[in-house]
């Protein structure tokens, strides 16, 4: 298995939290962020990790270097100055990744069983498989319609209320994919998700446990709230 992270956000949510910090270093109960998601994916048994990086991304790469002091061999990959988007970033990363991969949102923290997730992704003949939730747009917006088995709709740019799912954060996919996106020009992979949706290529798997995510302020007190609970042993 390897896991690619989109770690080059900007994190304008976090406000002064990420003025001169990547969103990934962003402390949570003393340590970066991206430490307790690279022990959750190595935990699950990823050890091969693609961070694609952006803002501040040099800090990432100081502070986790090969990955080997984590247990992890990652690689890195470099937006440079011009952000180029979630899908722009994969492309950037082309020659890292293997014909099939997984990808993850850098602000989550999913606790799901990766291998398992990977062994169905693997027995779908689809280019793709998408992590969903049934969020009842409750947390936040539901972006998703899921029939049969599938991804029937995906659009995270307008509110539905027949839209009942969410995007996890993780999503399998083929790298055949990126050519569907252009080389060096801003891109969303989410556009991709959604064509994909559209033609029926985008499988579903239905998830019960939640997301947690440190886009904003509340989203790192409730993970924080989860890991002293985990440490706990409750």
């Amino acid at each position: 298995m390897q896991l690619a992270i989109l770690a080059g956000g900007l994190g304008t949510r976090l406000g002064p939290l990420t003025a001169n910090t990547p969103k990934s270093l962003v402390p949570v109960l003393g340590r970066p962020f991206l430490e307790h998601q690279i022990k959750l994916v190595r935990e699950a048994g990823i050890k091969r990790l693609v961070l694609c990086i952006g803002h501040y991304g040099e800090q990432i790469m100081e502070r986790f270097g090969d990955g080997r002091a984590y247990g992890v061999e990652i690689a890195y990959s470099q937006e440079g100055e011009r952000l180029l988007g979630t899908g722009g970033a994969l492309k950037k990363a082309e020659q890292l990744l293997d014909d099939a991969f997984m990808m993850m949102w850098g602000d989550s923290y999913l606790l799901l069983d990766y291998a398992g997730i990977w062994r169905a992704f693997q027995a779908r003949d689809l280019p793709a498989m998408m992590v969903v939730y049934r969020n009842e747009n409750l947390r936040v917006p539901s972006n998703v319609v899921v029939e049969g088995g599938k991804v029937t709709v995906y659009d995270k740019w307008s509110r539905d209320p027949g839209k009942v799912y969410i995007d996890q954060g993780l999503t399998c996919l083929s790298k055949q994919l990126l050519q569907r996106v252009p080389f060096d020009e801003p891109f969303a992979i989410e556009e991709v998700f959604r064509d994909l949706a559209e033609q029926g290529k985008l499988a579903a798997f239905e998830t019960e446990q939640p997301f947690y995510e440190i886009g904003s302020p509340q989203g790192i007190a409730e993970l924080e709230s989860i890991l002293r609970k985990q440490e706990s042993g409750a």
